[in-house]
């Protein structure tokens, strides 16, 4: 069986559920400011935050295990494992956000990736304190041992990411099984006032479902499911979130800017696929924009 083989079933098993259950519990309330939650999610970057994060410490150890193997290098390599130990501490809560608010799956693979996280912190930590006490071997070896454990945990992450979605826009996915076409949305005064109304665009193999909002004479549509976990944003609410219009999933409250689908409060930090509106003979027409289609 292959690693992810391997992965796929430690994600299947309800082992250690029971201690997922408070773990998340305990992240939500440690970061229960939304603004703090929404800054770790990366919800103002449009982008997830973590992965950006990340890549200060893994290149920082792997730099440093290049420059430990060069003796007059090694206070450079010091410098770095420095670096990454301490830029670690905020990669590590924003995964913490985003773990806390993912599918089971998820959740199960990320206590293996976090506590391989932890060891390899240990490690480094460690190997710090050997060099500060003259002890620069034992400070190589711990940081070896410390980029291995991060190495394995790096595939961990990888394989949640890539296999399972994690941090991933669904609605980006949705929308590249939605045709080209414009689509026919029905008569402008079939739609609700100010609310979400399903309609469905032919996809594939299966229609993809549409969040069309009214609000007067103008039609905002979006791809139906939230880029965060495939909530049906079509049921969401129209509301004002931080001075704007925004339409909100009922799963885990993301809201998205009706104007041009960005997030406006998390979890979701990847923005919402808003279609192109006109309008023809009093029915309303969408599609996807050009770098969708």
């Amino acid at each position: 069986m292959s690693l992810l083989g391997i992965l796929d079933r430690v994600a299947d098993k309800a082992t250690f559920d029971k201690a997922i259950g408070p773990a998340q519990r305990a992240v939500q309330a440690a970061l229960r400011p939304q603004a703090l939650r929404d800054l770790l999610h990366g919800t103002w970057l449009g982008h997830p935050l973590h992965p950006i994060l990340v890549q200060v410490p893994v290149g920082g150890w792997i730099s440093a295990g290049l420059l430990d193997a060069i003796p007059p290098l090694r206070p450079a390599a010091t410098v770095l494992i420095g670096t990454g130990v301490a830029v670690a501490v905020p990669a590590a809560m924003s995964g913490a956000a985003d773990w806390s608010e993912q599918g089971i799956g998820v959740r199960r693979l990320g206590l293996l990736h976090a506590a391989g996280n932890t060891v390899a912190l240990g490690l480094y930590v460690g190997s710090l304190v050997a060099r500060a006490q003259g002890r620069g071997g034992l400070g190589r070896v711990l940081s070896y041992a410390g980029l291995g454990v991060a190495s394995g945990s790096a595939a961990i992450g990888g394989h949640m990411s890539y296999a399972q979605s994690s941090g991933a826009s669904h609605a980006a996915t949705a929308a590249r099984a939605l045709s080209s076409e414009w689509i026919d949305l029905g008569p402008l005064d079939d739609l609700p006032e100010g609310r979400a109304a399903l309609r469905t665009g032919k996809g594939g193999s299966a229609d993809v479902p549409l969040a069309v909002v009214r609000r007067g004479t103008k039609v905002d549509a979006f791809i139906g499911v939230c880029s965060h976990l495939s909530g049906p944003l079509y049921e969401g609410s129209v509301e004002q979130v931080r001075g704007t219009d925004c339409l909100v999933c009922p799963w885990h409250g993301s809201a998205f800017n009706l104007d041009d689908g960005q997030p406006r409060r998390g979890p979701a930090a990847n923005p919402q696929d808003k279609l192109e509106i006109r309008m023809q003979a009093g029915r309303v027409m969408a599609r996807l924009p050009g770098r969708d289609r």
